[in-house]
């Protein structure tokens, strides 16, 4: 018996199985989607079984050395999956199943987890009667009466229960337990409103269709009550459901909603578990043992089995791309999942991509709204105030209004956000006296501040140096920290508001396990009057008692070169807007820029995404870009800046011979940030609507540089940054 073994080669032409033997004692088991061990020219790797083969060649065929896992990692519909992500995505097959696993399942992966087993006792049920006299002993016998399992160690009298286990009158054995994850339970008695019922009873229509449905809904309308009331009817028929959310700071607050309603049926996977924890959660899941998975953008791959509906909450958000390889979209593999099941895709928000809004509008995408919020409570009032004018007052970081705003909650028992989209202390450290910068030794960016850990820190490579006193080039201390951070701004705000508890959330304070969870809980019960944060306060966060945001610069994502700066921007600004009177007090939202005549941001303060939309659509059209065509951005980076130019330019022209003339080829050019760990990065950008040549000449591209280690080449279909 022979078997097809895929191994990592980081080869892409190089996607192919080896064939090996199996021994006797494992011809019993299905290999299959299972992972082994077997020799690979003079080393041990790791693979993943793929099919059962009868051939063999001349040569003698080595013998598969172990079996690693007891059940299958990859069913056949996720071994279909991989090969879908390889090809459409034209990265090596073994790096698409890697990207569907935990750490601690994936192949090539030296630390192995396994399963956390206890040591557990129970009366022997073969044995009527005790000989017994010891007082202990029979302790032990009418304690495991009233307990039909107790664990090994809660036994106080060790001697006591050794001698009854040697009697055979005790039974003691191994037992595995999931480790555990820390979770609330938020229960409430769910009444949807008319238009919510109207949306819930359209989604439940076409249940057992494989159709994608865009629920546009405003802030605060009540987007989850559907969904949960949706995957009720799905359990109903025995199905199962996942529900993508883009931030780890959502999850608990979503998870809480649909733990308060199916209770243990649930099952997490997202980045803050530990590995363990994430291990245990995915073999949950494959063993058939809950309905409802959620999580971030990786649980898309979920094993569930009999998928009833896939929804992808806040679907505009750019974390639902992979930015490493593969550079999947999570609604591909969710429409080609929905596809295999029969399921509906729901894409929610109150800020859908320019691509998806179009979609449904051109009939591709069936169309669900909900326009007001529930109850039909008004949404915040919205004030843009004009940083010039206030700098011209003094106030630098804080206008007159915001701070009069804030002072005005404070007083009232309520509690406020503050959005800043940067972390850190300040943007970086300048010299007053010759204008030297600090900047990054590997990557053209500068060092931001960060004031408590006194360091300087790059956050594309990660590296660190302490605070300088003095300029390293006119030795002068000169230095003065220019910009603001999160940091930054808690300070300030404690300083201006002494008596205010103020919390901060951004990358910084997260980082350790169950940071998010503590923070989103400690300032929903009013431990904190005041919430600084960055993007991740943004969306989805229900607080009841805020009822004011600020947000400190408006217009900082206007800044960055990416045509989807604009649409960045409205989405941003209208959902941290929505954050504030959720409830039953009014909300008020204060957005300052130096930008106030910008559409972005004049229809984000009249929750007008419509209007948006439209003027978006006129620039996107002049200017081709999605949804009017599809985009490949091919990257290319070296060392060598003179070898990655020169490269870059040859690629451009094997482009221009191998694709279709309706196929706008943009660059060479130098990428925004032109040096990344010591890398020099470069770009050509491929601009199209249909080109059947397209795979075919990107294909032979990639084998052309392969096995090249003086340059890398990478490809990105609709990217989200260029």
């Amino acid at each position: 018996m022979y078997v097809n073994v895929l191994i990592e080669t980081r080869v892409k032409s190089n996607d192919m199985t080896f064939t090996y033997k199996v021994s006797k004692e494992f011809q019993e088991e299905n290999l299959i989607g299972k992972r082994v061990l077997v020799p690979f020219a003079n080393r041990i790797v790791e693979g993943f079984v793929l099919e059962y083969t009868n051939k063999t060649d001349d040569y003698e065929i080595k013998r598969i050395y172990k079996i690693i896992d007891e059940e299958r990692v990859l069913n056949d519909e996720l071994i279909g999956l991989g090969k879908f992500i390889s090809e459409k995505y034209l990265c090596s097959l073994v790096y698409a199943y890697q990207a569907m696993l935990p750490k601690a399942l994936k192949a090539n992966h030296k630390i192995s987890y396994n399963a956390k087993k206890l040591m557990y006792v129970k009366l022997n049920e073969d044995v009527k009667e005790y000989d017994v006299n010891i007082k202990s002993q029979l302790e032990i016998i009418n304690f495991l009466k009233d307990n039909k399992e107790v664990l090994k160690k809660e036994i106080k009298s060790k001697s006591s229960l050794k001698k009854l286990i040697e009697k055979n009158i005790v039974i003691e054995y191994e037992k595995e337990i999931y480790r555990n994850i820390l979770n609330d339970s938020d229960i409430k008695n769910i009444v949807l409103t008319e238009d919510q019922m109207n949306v819930s009873n359209r989604i439940k229509d076409n249940l057992g269709k494989s159709k994608t449905m865009l629920l546009y809904g405003v802030t605060g309308s009540g987007k989850t009550e559907v969904y949960i009331d949706v995957v009720k009817e799905v359990l109903k028929h025995g199905k199962t459901a996942i529900i993508l959310v883009p931030e780890i700071s959502l999850t608990p607050q979503i998870t809480a909603r649909f733990k308060g309603v199916f209770k243990d049926e649930i099952a997490i996977l997202h980045s803050s578990l530990s590995d363990g924890e994430r291990y245990d959660e995915f073999r949950r899941i494959n063993r058939g043992e809950v309905s409802v998975v959620i999580g971030a953008r990786s649980a898309v791959f979920a094993p569930l089995k009999n998928i009833g509906i896939i929804i992808i909450d806040e679907e505009h958000s750019e974390s639902y791309k992979q930015e490493n390889n593969p550079r999947y979209n999570t609604l591909d593999i969710a429409m080609k999942r929905s596809s295999t099941y029969s399921c509906p895709v729901i894409l929610g928000s109150a800020t859908p991509t320019i691509e998806s809004f179009a979609r449904a509008n051109k009939g591709y995408y069936d169309y669900l709204e909900l326009s007001k919020r529930v109850n039909e409570k008004p949404l915040p009032k919205v004030t843009i105030v004009d940083m010039k004018s206030e700098i011209r007052k003094g106030n630098k970081t804080f206008s007159e209004k915001l701070l009069n705003e804030i002072q005005d909650r404070l007083e009232k028992k309520e509690q406020v956000m503050l959005l800043l989209n940067r972390r850190g202390y300040s943007n970086y450290l300048s010299c007053q006296n010759c204008g030297f910068v600090f900047k990054c030794p590997n990557c053209d960016i500068t060092l931001t501040y960060h004031k408590t850990s006194g360091m300087m820190r790059c956050h594309y490579c990660g590296y660190a140096t302490n605070k300088k006193e003095t300029c390293p080039e006119c030795h002068e201390a000169s230095l003065r920290q220019i910009g603001s951070g999160t940091q930054k701004i808690e300070e300030e705000i404690s300083n201006m508001f002494p008596n205010a508890k103020v919390l901060r959330m951004d990358a910084d304070t997260t980082s350790k396990k169950g940071s998010h969870h503590k923070i989103i809980n400690e300032f929903n019960d009013g431990k904190y009057e005041i919430l600084v944060g960055t993007q991740m306060i943004a969306k989805g966060l229900n607080f009841p008692n805020v009822t004011l945001v600020g947000v400190i610069n408006g217009d900082s994502s206007l800044n960055i070169p990416n045509f989807r700066a604009s649409e960045n921007t409205f989405s941003l600004l209208d959902q941290v807007i929505g954050r504030a009177g959720r409830h039953d007090k009014e909300g008020e939202a204060i957005i300052q820029t130096f930008n106030p005549e910008h559409y972005s941001i004049i229809d984000a303060s009249k929750h007008d995404y419509k209007a948006f939309y439209k003027k978006e659509m006129l620039i996107r059209k002049k200017l081709n870009y999605p949804p009017y065509c599809f985009i490949t951005l091919i990257k290319i980076s070296s060392k060598d800046f003179n070898y990655g130019i020169e490269e870059a330019k040859k690629i451009n022209a094997f482009l221009r011979n191998n694709l279709s003339e309706t196929t706008s080829i943009l660059g060479p050019s130098m990428a925004n940030i032109l040096r990344v760990r010591n890398n020099y990065n470069f770009q050509v950008l491929l601009k199209y609507k249909k080109d059947e040549k397209l795979y075919d000449a990107l294909n032979e591209l990639i084998k052309i540089y392969e096995g090249n280690s003086r340059i890398k080449v990478e490809l990105d279909f609709n990217p989200i940054n260029l």
